[in-house]
C-alpha cells in the first residue's frame, strides 16, 4: 500500500507526452481473441488495466509478449478457453468485453459479471438485448455470466439508451455474425472508431462508426495485424485541467486535438488559453479562475470522465459554477473529499453547485474512483501544504506513470510506501 503526497502552490511549465487511450485499449485487447494469428500492438498504455487484461489472455492460452515499453504482441493462435479468469476478472469493468469478443471466436464465453469503478448502477441490459437478439442465450449464475450461441446471426438492434459498453461489446460479437447487423443510438466516441477501426484491419466489416448507425457485415476469418492505439483524450484532458487549475504553461504532447475540443471549450471559459497544433495543445493560465457551467453528455458532448477533474479546478473559481452529471447517477462522491480541503459544494442529485473559495488547504483524502483520484491530485497541486492521497490503485488503472509525468512539469509529487505496521491498520 502507497499513497501520493501533492505539495500545492506551484505553477505547472514544460511538456508532457500522453499515452495510449484507456478506454479503447480495454475494448482493442479483447477483440485480438477474434484473430486467429498475430497482432501487434503500438501506444498501448503502461496501467493496470491492459496489464490485468494482457494476463487474462495468456492464462486462456494466448501467446503475449512486451517488444518494448508500450508495443506488445499478442497471439491467440493456440487461445484454448472460453473462461474468463475469475480472480483477475471479478473487479476490473472492461473484462465483459471478452464476452463478444469470445461468443465471435467459439460460440460460448464465461466472465464474470464487471466491477471496477463505483459511481453508481451500471447495469448490462442492453449488452444482453444485443447478445440475445444475434442468437445468444445468456445466463447469470453466482456472479458468472454464460453466454452460448449456435450460430450467431446478424439483427437490426435498437440500443434503448446510448451505452459505450453495449456498443463495443455487441460490435464484438458482430463481425462473426452471419448477414448484416444494424447497430442504431449508438455510442460515438472516438474509442469507438478506434475499436471499428482494428476490426476492420483484421478484416472485419464495420462501417458508420462514429455517427448514430453502426453497420456490420459479418465475416467468416479474421486474420492478425499491426494497429497503433489512439492518443488519450481524458489523459490529455486532465492535464490540460490541471494546468488551468494551478496556472502556468504547459504544452501536451501526442494529441489528437478534435478529440479535445469539448474540454478546450470549457477551459478556455474558465480563463485558460489554448493553442493546438497538428498533435498539440499548449495551456496558459495567467489571470484568475472564471466560474463555469457545465453538462456532461455522451460524445460529443463535455465527457462525463472530465467531470471530477473540472470539479476540482471550479472550487477556486470566482463565483458560483453549477456542473450537471448527464450520463451517471452518482458521479459526485469525490466532493465529499474536495470538501475537507476547504471547499464549498452543495450536491443534489446529478447537480452539484460549487462556490469558489479564495485557497483551498491540503488534507488527507482517498481516491473514490479513477477520475475522482485525479480530481484529489489536481486539488492537492492548488491547495496550500500537503494533500496524501490514499487508494492510489484507482489512479494508476488509467493513468501511466503519473508522477513521473507531473513531475516533469513541475508539480510537487511523490508516493509514499506505507510501513506494514499502518498496512495492517489500513487493512
Amino acid at each position: 500500500m502507497k499513497k501520493l503526497i501533492v505539495k500545492g502552490a506551484r505553477e505547472l511549465s514544460g511538456s508532457v507526452r500522453i499515452g495510449g487511450a484507456k478506454n479503447a485499449a480495454v475494448a482493442i485487447i479483447p477483440a485480438t481473441v477474434l484473430a486467429r494469428g498475430k497482432c501487434v500492438l503500438e501506444n498501448v498504455p503502461e496501467i493496470c488495466d491492459t496489464e490485468l487484461l494482457l494476463e487474462m489472455l495468456s492464462e486462456m492460452g494466448a501467446s503475449i509478449r512486451k517488444i518494448d515499453r508500450t508495443t506488445v504482441l499478442i497471439d491467440t493462435t493456440e487461445l484454448n478457453s472460453h473462461i474468463v479468469p475469475y480472480e483477475l476478472a471479478k473487479n476490473m469493468r472492461a473484462s465483459y468485453y471478452f464476452i463478444g469478443s469470445l461468443l465471435g471466436r467459439f460460440g460460448k464465453a464465461c466472465v464474470s459479471m464487471p466491477g471496477g469503478c463505483n459511481f453508481g448502477v451500471r447495469p448490462i441490459d442492453q449488452h444482453i438485448k444485443g447478445f440475445e437478439l444475434l442468437g445468444s442465450e445468456i445466463q447469470i449464475d453466482n456472479g458468472l455470466i454464460h453466454a452460448a450461441s449456435q450460430s450467431l446471426s446478424g439483427a437490426h438492434i435498437y440500443f434503448d439508451q446510448v451505452s459505450v459498453g453495449a456498443t463495443i461489446n455487441v460490435m464484438l460479437a458482430a463481425v462473426r455474425a452471419k448477414g448484416l447487423t444494424v447497430l442504431e443510438n449508438v455510442a460515438k466516441e472516438p474509442h469507438i472508431v478506434d475499436l471499428a477501426n482494428f476490426l476492420n484491419s483484421m478484416g472485419a466489416d464495420v462501417r458508420g462508426a462514429g455517427t448514430d448507425v453502426i453497420k456490420i457485415r459479418g465475416v467468416d476469418v479474421m486474420h492478425g495485424s499491426n494497429y497503433a492505439i489512439i492518443p488519450d483524450q481524458i489523459e490529455a484532458g486532465t492535464y490540460m485541467a490541471a494546468t488551468a487549475a494551478v496556472g502556468g504553461d504547459v504544452r501536451i504532447e501526442n494529441v489528437i486535438p478534435k478529440h479535445l475540443e469539448p474540454i478546450s471549450v470549457k477551459l478556455r471559459e474558465t480563463g485558460a488559453e489554448i493553442t493546438e497544433g497538428d498533435d498539440w495543445v499548449r495551456v496558459v493560465r495567467r489571470g484568475p479562475l472564471k466560474k463555469v457551467n457545465l453538462k456532461t453528455m455522451p460524445h460529443p458532448g463535455f465527457p462525463t470522465d472530465m467531470q471530477p477533474q473540472m470539479g476540482a479546478l471550479l472550487t477556486r473559481a470566482k463565483g458560483t459554477s453549477i456542473i450537471t452529471e448527464g450520463v451517471w447517477d452518482n458521479r459526485f462522491r469525490y466532493t465529499e473529499q474536495l470538501a475537507r480541503m476547504g471547499a464549498h459544494i452543495t450536491v443534489d442529485g446529478k447537480v452539484a453547485v460549487i462556490e469558489g473559495v479564495d485557497s483551498l488547504s491540503g488534507a488527507p483524502v482517498h481516491a473514490c474512483d479513477l477520475r475522482g483520484g485525479a480530481a484529489m491530485i489536481i486539488a492537492g497541486l492548488m491547495a496550500e501544504g500537503t494533500t496524501e492521497i490514499e487508494d492510489t490503485l484507482y489512479i494508476e488503472r488509467g493513468y501511466e506513470h503519473v508522477v513521473e509525468k507531473f513531475t516533469a512539469i513541475g508539480a510537487d509529487i511523490h508516493y509514499q510506501v506505507l510501513p506494514e505496521r499502518d498496512m495492517a491498520e489500513a487493512r
